[in-house]
């Protein structure tokens, strides 16, 4: 008997990387081996020395396919052993393991938008839909397009192990999101991966594309952000709440390199309005969503807790920015 494992990598397209995967066929008992691929076809590597290897780093059950097939996130190396330079969990790894005594914990909200024929699905062929307002959270076929392909994904992340913890209809018509965590570092990061590849290829059975463009429509629409909420061990306990207002203004210090890490078009989704702050300023704030950094009302009541970084697009790389955040904050701990 064998199984089917989908071996899922991220590439080297600039500047926003793709997801890409194949499938290999293993016996039942075996274990999941290190494969190779064609580099010079995903932006990797030169047709002359085109060999890149794909090693596992986490396996969960096909929700597709089902049975005891599988589903098995990569990183990118090198045939010398080394990460490849698009490799971007490497340095994620080494700061969750520096970091490692202050357990870091992350949720993250991946917004997305459905695409049809060129435009977010329920935008009409010529004009515009109603204005944004009756959208978010939504119910009744005038609010709400894709609501099947969302519910399928819904379903897959649960039976594939995934750490989903909500779905949501977002601000623009078409737009959604997904959240996962709380989970460390690593985690959540392979588990986004995994949940977007999942995503894309469930919309196909829908002839739907799916974008995690910061800005798909122009003009007065939402963006699509990736807010990310973060707490070590010190902010979760008694007494938590003088780190997360430490923690808010060390990141206000690398505020200039936490942006210029947060995703392609953060300049089109940041413009200080839709809920946001602008990308050239930065600010913290109770239950504020035009600001930076948002400290939930209900954490200032407890005095412990998490803030949430808003300034993430919706095509940020976890790994990028999960490590940021890690180490600017834990960095700062005395």
């Amino acid at each position: 008997m064998v199984y089917k494992a989908e071996y899922i990598w991220i590439d080297g397209t600039e500047p926003t990387a793709k997801l890409r995967s194949k499938t290999k066929i293993l016996p039942d008992d075996a274990e999941l081996p290190i494969w190779g691929f064609d580099g010079s076809s995903t932006n990797q590597a030169t047709g002359d020395k085109s060999d890149c290897v794909l090693k596992p780093i986490a396996s969960y059950p096909d929700p597709i396919r089902g049975g005891d097939n599988k589903l098995v996130m990569c990183e990118v190396m090198l045939v010398s052993g080394k990460p490849h330079p698009s490799n971007t969990r490497a340095a994620a790894a080494r700061t969750a393991r520096k970091y490692k005594k202050h357990e870091p914990l992350f949720g993250i909200e991946q917004e997305y938008t459905f695409m049809k024929d060129g435009r977010p699905y329920g935008f009409p062929p010529a004009g515009y839909p109603e204005p944004q307002g009756g959208y978010y959270c939504g119910v009744g076929e005038d609010e709400i397009h894709g609501r099947a392909i969302v519910e399928d994904h819904l379903d897959a992340c649960i039976a594939a192990g995934i750490g989903i913890s909500g779905i949501n209809a977002e601000v623009m018509p078409g737009q959604w999101e997904f959240q996962v965590g709380p989970l460390g570092p690593l985690e959540v990061a392979d588990q986004l991966w995994v949940s977007r590849w999942l995503l894309y290829r469930i919309a196909e059975d829908y002839g739907v594309a799916v974008t995690i463009d910061a800005k798909p429509a122009k003009g007065d629409w939402n963006g699509a952000g990736a807010h990310t909420n973060f707490s070590t061990i010190e902010m979760r306990e008694d007494g938590g709440y003088k780190y997360i207002e430490a923690g808010a203004k060390a990141l206000g210090k690398k505020a200039q390199v936490h942006i210029e890490n947060y995703g392609v078009g953060v300049e089109d989704r940041l413009t200080g309005a839709h809920e946001t702050q602008r990308f050239d300023q930065f600010s913290y704030g109770v239950s504020d969503r035009g600001a930076s950094i948002r400290i939930p009302w209900q954490v200032a009541v407890d005095k412990k807790g998490y803030l949430e970084d808003r300034r993430p697009n919706a095509n940020m790389d976890p790994y990028v920015v999960t490590r940021l955040m890690v180490d600017t904050v834990c960095s700062a701990m005395k």
